[in-house]
């Protein structure tokens, strides 16, 4: 994100909403207090009366159609104020706002946006370091210039979840739907390219997720340091086996063997408290593996900085390309 970028005009922002009814006082005196939160808790993000009221407007109506019958007030309540503002503070222009997103933080794991971005990316285009530099650059650039007839992607939050976590969503259907595209699939429609991060589960799937969750954390509880470690090497920073063994002073076949056993312990200890609680699903191997990646991305446990110190124990530090 440039300079440039930071000072360009506000972008369109509205799309066509039903018409609704104006706020009544009631309302705006609730949207009095959220004002004021908002300039207490972020001070730098500019925010006069007129503007304020301006886009709280906008995002309720972009919110209506997903929530058909709420209210001003049901709206406000759930609205995360401090993301909304800064959100609204980028597509103004205000480089306290950019600045405020660039050192956001997501998850349990505690890293910054960025970087979540690059874990993504890597997952989305894997052994193909220039793609995955294009997709994280062409994503910031495209938060607030909007591709023809859309929406810019700013401008599509409405303030009803949180906005770093949010945008990790948006980037990854983005991507996916540019990778449809190139390869002749129907591409995502624009309205699904910002899909809310909270879409509910049906019932079944969301069962299997808590329990998928719990076993995989408990089995995360019987690794050790060193595991760790190497989980966070080899997942976080996408390391091969030969960089991990080097880094470790390791042999690569020592890195190999321990990968195996880790992944065979995931599978049996994981599947096999699945398998007690009722799975009867198909690919079960396949289920754990892949639900594995979000829960090894949010544990603190694998975060930079605890990954930082178990190095740091050992007189040993990531390489620097791999810190940036």
């Amino acid at each position: 994100m440039t300079t440039a970028t930071m000072a360009r005009p506000e972008p369109r922002v509205s799309a066509p909403v039903p018409e609704l009814p104006a706020p009544a006082a009631a309302d705006l005196a609730r949207a009095r207090v959220v004002l004021h939160l908002c300039r207490l808790q972020v001070p730098a993000v500019r925010l006069t009366d007129a503007d304020f009221l301006r886009h709280l407007d906008r995002t309720f109506r972009l919110y209506f159609p997903k929530a058909p019958g709420a209210t001003r007030a049901g709206y406000l309540e759930g609205l995360y104020a401090t993301d909304w503002a800064v959100c609204v503070g980028c597509l103004t222009g205000q480089r306290a706002a950019w600045d405020l997103l660039f050192a956001a933080r997501t998850g349990r794991s505690d890293c910054l946006l960025v970087d979540a971005l690059r874990a993504r990316a890597v997952r989305l285009y894997p052994r193909d370091e220039e793609k995955q530099d294009t997709a994280v650059t062409e994503f910031w650039s495209n938060l607030i210039a909007a591709e023809a007839d859309t929406l810019p992607i700013l401008a599509r939050y409405d303030g009803q979840r949180p906005l770093a976590p949010w945008l990790i969503r948006v980037f990854q259907n983005w991507h996916l739907s540019q990778l449809r595209r190139q390869s002749g699939v129907v591409a995502l429609p624009d309205d699904e390219i910002a899909l809310p991060l909270d879409t509910p589960r049906p019932a079944a799937e969301a069962r299997w997720h808590e329990t998928f969750v719990l076993a995989a954390r408990d089995w995360l509880d019987t690794t050790a340091d060193d595991e760790r470690l190497l989980l966070g090497l080899r997942w976080r920073y996408r390391m091969s086996q030969r960089d991990a063994a080097a880094l470790l002073g390791l042999h690569e076949g020592s890195i190999s063997r321990r990968t195996d056993k880790l992944r065979d312990r995931a599978l049996e200890q994981i599947g096999g408290r699945l398998v007690e609680d009722g799975w009867t699903g198909d690919d079960l191997e396949g289920f754990v593996l892949t639900e594995l990646g979000g829960v090894l991305t949010d544990d603190p446990r694998l975060s930079a900085d605890h990954l930082a110190r178990l190095l740091a124990a050992k007189g040993k530090t990531l390489p620097a390309d791999e810190v940036s």
